[in-house]
């Protein structure tokens, strides 16, 4: 008719079926909706007040923005598959809810006498699946069929801990802590832990449309189910996302190697004649090192610091017990060994194997069931860690005393051309006799010294070292260039006055002063201490 003006294409964001690739159209309907104020208030509280405590606590004020800013909940869904929504209509429209269709069915013949139960029928809207999964804590113990005398909810209701992902703080963890409030006038949960989102090496999240996702079964055949699994451990801080890198995987399939060898060396020692000595210091010192470590660890899985915890037991077996320990009490080829300090060895590693279970489960349990002979029953996964009790600080002092010094002199001996074998002997201030017999013997083993005597005076012709904050020497057959001595001794006075300077600004900062805590204050304060004592012990050295 002439009416047309005339015609142009528009781009709209119109959405499309995935399945059926037709246009889906918005439509009004009547929904459902339950209301959420009330409910949200006390769950709001429970969180707040750490009566439900989140790990890491951030995540505190995700929760309480959502719950602060709460809008009543839709719980009907549009689908043929689900929960029906438990209301009945008439002919006439009249509609009621209830339990059950014989109870809707009485409700709705109190306005029309004549009514059949065939002419009723049910919403076929559903519920939400959100709605459905509020009551999983309680419905995976028939909560709503046994609501009196039910032995096992009463039991694990509220369980220990949740563990789940962030994105779904409001959508999951919040309505089942509303729920529990609301049905069972209880909290489901006592802890939620939350976990981070998997990322690549670009910080990208994994997904098939980006095709960065590794291939699991793939990196297992590469690195071991337990390299892998310590790859991702050691990459996952509390509640940050993990940067994944096959590199960590690498570093795991390395620490297996690391503690199978260890096994082989306690075999090894194991076969040796055997004598009756007591054990030495260094079995004693390594008792101490467990009870440290294992105190630190207990702390660190109280607080959901998984990798940490990981990072822990890591160090503790790969530097303490296999690159110090084992070095400490292995003897020569034609040597016998204590029967005791086998035994010891044997024991801390079986300790170690349980400490690292819970993170690498298939080396532990098989490296436990080759320590020693098991009964049937015996394994790893079923038994209990062993209580080393509460460290002794004086052993603990000992043995980092002892790893100094053995790292100081062998850098010593290759700083003036020495080589590791050539013989020295050593030269410690009488006052620290106490501290130095005990691991007298280790400390001559490990760095080829042939004597450790005890004087205060300055040795002629000896180098001079700091074992922690004390002047000893080393005195050689071999030709040591004085020149080059001195050069070192300048290179560490000159970086301590830059030291000693930085902590002097730290401490005159009235701001920084007032604001620090006290046990931050008293460690500056002993840095300065420490470091004028080393200070004034240098000047000594080069004069």
């Amino acid at each position: 008719a002439g009416h047309i003006e005339k015609i142009e294409d528009y781009k709209s964001p119109v959405g499309y079926s995935e399945r059926t690739d037709v246009i889906i159209e918005p439509r009004l309907s009547m929904q459902w909706w339950c209301k959420m104020t009330d409910m949200a208030k006390p769950a709001l509280d429970v969180v707040m007040n750490d009566e439900i405590k989140f790990y890491p606590p951030k995540f505190k004020n995700t929760y309480r923005h959502w719950m602060e800013n709460i809008k009543d909940w839709c719980v009907s869904r549009q689908l043929w598959w689900g929960q029906r929504i438990p209301a009945w209509y008439d002919a006439e429209g009249n509609m009621v809810v209830a339990k059950t269709e014989a109870e809707a069915f009485e409700q709705l013949r109190i306005k029309n006498v004549e009514l059949r139960i065939e002419n009723i029928r049910q919403e076929d809207d559903v519920l939400d699946t959100w709605f459905s999964s509020w009551l999983w804590p309680l419905e995976v113990f028939n909560w709503n069929k046994n609501k009196t005398n039910n032995a096992e909810l009463d039991y694990y209701y509220p369980t220990a801990t949740l563990v789940t992902a962030p994105e779904i703080i409001f959508f999951w963890v919040a309505r089942m802590i509303m729920g529990g409030l609301e049905y069972r006038k209880q909290i489901p949960f006592k802890q939620v832990y939350f976990t981070g989102i998997v990322r690549d090496k670009q910080g990208r999240k994994m997904s098939k449309s980006l095709g960065n996702s590794p291939d699991l079964f793939k990196l297992i055949d590469d690195y071991g189910a337990d390299g892998v699994r310590f790859g991702v451990l050691i990459a996952s801080p509390a509640g940050n996302d993990i940067l994944f890198d096959e590199s960590t995987c690498e570093q795991g399939r390395n620490f297996c190697n690391k503690v199978w060898n260890a096994l082989k060396l306690i075999q090894i020692l194991d076969a040796k004649e055997k004598n009756e000595n007591p054990i030495t210091f260094a079995s004693t010192w390594m008792a101490e090192r467990l009870a440290q470590a294992q105190q630190e660890v207990a702390q660190q899985m109280q607080e959901f610091k998984l990798s940490e915890a990981l990072k822990t037991v890591y160090s503790l077996i790969w530097n303490d017990y296999c690159s110090w320990y084992l070095e400490w009490i292995k003897t020569g080829l034609e040597e016998s060994i204590s029967v005791h300090e086998v035994a010891a060895a044997k024991n801390y590693f079986e300790e170690l194997m349980r400490m690292l279970h819970p993170f690498m489960p298939f080396i532990s349990e098989e490296i436990y069931h080759n320590i020693s002979n098991r009964i049937f029953g015996d394994d790893i996964v079923a038994s209990q860690f062993t209580s080393y009790g509460k460290p002794q600080d004086v052993v603990l002092q000992q043995g980092t005393l002892l790893q100094n010094t053995i790292t100081t002199l062998r850098d010593l001996k290759i700083k003036n051309q020495l080589k590791p074998k050539d013989d020295i002997k050593i030269f410690v201030p009488t006052a620290q006799q106490n501290l130095f017999e005990p691991m007298q013997s280790i400390l001559c083993k490990q760095v080829y010294a042939s004597q450790l005597n005890y004087s205060s005076d300055a040795v002629a012709n000896g180098v001079s070292f700091m074992a922690d904050t004390f002047q000893c020497y080393f005195t050689t057959d071999k030709e040591i260039d004085k020149g080059a001595q001195v050069q070192e001794l300048q290179k560490e006075l000159d970086y301590l006055k830059g030291f000693l300077i930085s902590i002097d600004k730290k401490l005159s900062n009235e701001k920084f002063v007032a604001n620090a805590k006290p046990e931050v204050l008293e460690m500056e304060q002993k840095k300065k201490t420490d470091a004028l004592e080393k200070i004034k012990l240098l000047e000594a050295q080069l004069g």
